[in-house]
C-alpha cells in the first residue's frame, strides 16, 4: 500500500493573529478525521511556521516522543522550571521524550521566521522519566533511533537524480522538507509525503536537490 499526501490536502491551523501558521498531517486538535488518526505509532506531524516573537508558552504532555527538525530559521527550547534555553538550528534533531509528565515552551526569538516540523509518536510503553536531547548537525543517511519507541529517523539529502531505499519496515512515513522526488511513479514537491506498509525494495529518486525525512515504524503502540 503506497499513499501519497498532498502539502494542499493538510488541514490548516495555528494562530495567525498571534504570528503562528500550521499544517497538520493528521488529525490534531479541532481537525478530526477518522480515517486519518495515525500512522503505526506516528500519531502528528505539524509544519510549524512562527513569525518573530512568537511561540507556545509553557505546556504539559506525557507519554509522547516529540521530534522536532527545523527547516529555516532558528526555533528556542525552554525548560519549565527555570534552567538555560536551547536553540536547535536546521540540521539538528531536538527530542523530548515526555515520560509521565513534562511541561515546556517553544518560541521564534530570533529576528527571522522560523519554520519547523514536529512530530509525535506514541511510545511503545507509559510512563518512564522525561528525557531531552539535541543532536547537532546529523549526518545524511546517520539513523537515529527513540529509545522508547521502535522508530527510526533516516535525513536523507540527495542531489539531482540521486536514489535511496526506503528502510524495510511495516510502516515508512516519508517527508519531503525540501525540493523534490520520485516515489512509485509519484512525483511528491515539497511539503508532500507518502506513506507506505510495503517498503521492501522500494526506492526514492530526487527530481533536482531534496531533503528528505524518512521514518521507520517497526511497531503499533497497544495501549491507545
Amino acid at each position: 500500500m503506497l499513499q501519497v499526501w498532498r502539502d494542499r490536502e493538510r488541514y490548516r491551523g495555528g494562530d495567525p493573529a498571534a504570528g503562528i501558521d500550521t499544517w497538520h498531517a493528521f488529525s490534531f486538535s479541532g481537525f478530526y478525521d477518522p480515517d486519518n488518526v495515525r500512522f503505526g505509532p506516528l500519531t502528528a506531524c505539524n509544519e510549524e511556521l512562527l513569525a518573530p516573537g512568537a511561540g507556545f508558552p509553557s505546556h504539559p504532555h506525557r507519554d509522547l516522543e516529540i521530534v522536532t527538525w527545523v527547516i529555516e530559521g532558528e526555533l528556542t527550547h525552554e525548560h519549565a522550571g527555570g534552567g538555560p534555553a536551547t536553540v536547535v538550528w536546521p540540521g539538528d534533531v531536538q527530542r523530548l521524550t515526555a515520560g509521565s509528565g513534562v511541561r515546556h515552551a517553544e518560541r521564534n526569538a530570533g529576528s527571522a521566521p522560523v519554520r519547523f516540523l514536529q512530530m509525535w509518536l506514541i511510545p511503545a510503553e507509559p510512563g518512564g522519566e522525561p528525557e531531552y536531547e539535541v543532536v547537532r548537525g546529523i549526518a545524511d543517511g546517520t539513523p537515529y533511533a527513540l529509545p522508547r519507541t521502535h522508530a527510526v529517523l533516516h535525513v536523507r539529502r540527495l542531489a539531482g537524480g540521486e536514489r535511496a531505499a526506503l528502510p524495510a519496515a511495516p510502516w515508512v512515513y516519508l517527508h519531503v522538507v525540501r525540493g523534490a522526488a520520485e516515489l512509485g511513479g509519484d512525483r511528491l514537491a515539497a511539503g508532500d509525503a507518502a506513506r507506505t506498509t510495503d517498503a521492501d525494495g522500494m526506492v526514492v529518486r530526487a527530481d533536482g536537490a531534496a531533503e528528505l525525512l524518512l521514518w521507520e515504524l517497526h511497531t503499533e503502540p497497544v495501549y491507545v
